[in-house]
């Protein structure tokens, strides 16, 4: 915001911090904020739908979606750890490429629910291709759908945690080693 006149479109969930990431004054009329029922955005002749994606996988999160070239950009959504190389060549069998994102999915989005809610939104839009913020995109009918299918129908978030997860650590941290040393325990004699 220090170097550019452009706004910022932002949820009004996270609207109020914006000023704190730069200068006094440079958001003053540049900040848009976006409901959490998102909204169209005209932008040049045409429009962006921003859709809401809360908690996938934070509160006040959207997708954007182009109507004209039918791209949906996903976010976190449709992360894939893959090297630059692969990130280039669109995923057109899903099958394959899931084990690149599952471990993502399961861990930072918030719940299946959320992601059912999402796909029978997203299930009405006419969408050529899907395109995360990291990794390849995803392209084609039948792998769309079968991505569609696939977090519609993944356990993720807090549906894998139980009290487990909550208990009082006995680990330690070696801050220099930075690796952790199980708890010592005393020993009958």
């Amino acid at each position: 915001m220090s170097t550019t006149k452009a706004s910022l479109v932002i949820s009004r969930v996270w609207e109020r911090f914006a000023p704190h990431f730069t200068k006094v004054g440079k958001t003053e009329n540049r900040v848009i904020g976006v409901p959490d029922s998102g909204g169209h955005l005209p932008l040049g002749r045409h429009e962006l739908v921003l859709l809401p994606a809360h908690f996938m996988h934070s509160e006040g999160n959207f997708r954007f979606y182009d109507p004209v070239s039918r791209i949906l950009f996903t976010g976190d959504l449709g992360v894939s750890m893959t090297s630059g190389a692969e990130a280039r060549i669109p995923v057109t069998d899903l099958a394959a490429h899931i084990p690149r994102m599952e471990g993502f999915h399961r861990r930072y989005m918030v719940s299946n629910k959320i992601l059912r809610l999402w796909v029978h939104m997203a299930r009405q839009l006419d969408i050529a291709m899907l395109v995360p913020q990291h990794g390849a995109p995803i392209m084609g009918k039948k792998a769309i759908s079968d991505f569609l299918d696939w977090i519609e129908n993944l356990m993720c978030g807090i549906d894998l945690f139980d009290d487990r997860a909550y208990q009082i650590p006995t680990a330690h941290i070696d801050p220099v080693s930075r690796q952790m040393r199980p708890a010592l325990h005393a020993v009958n004699a």
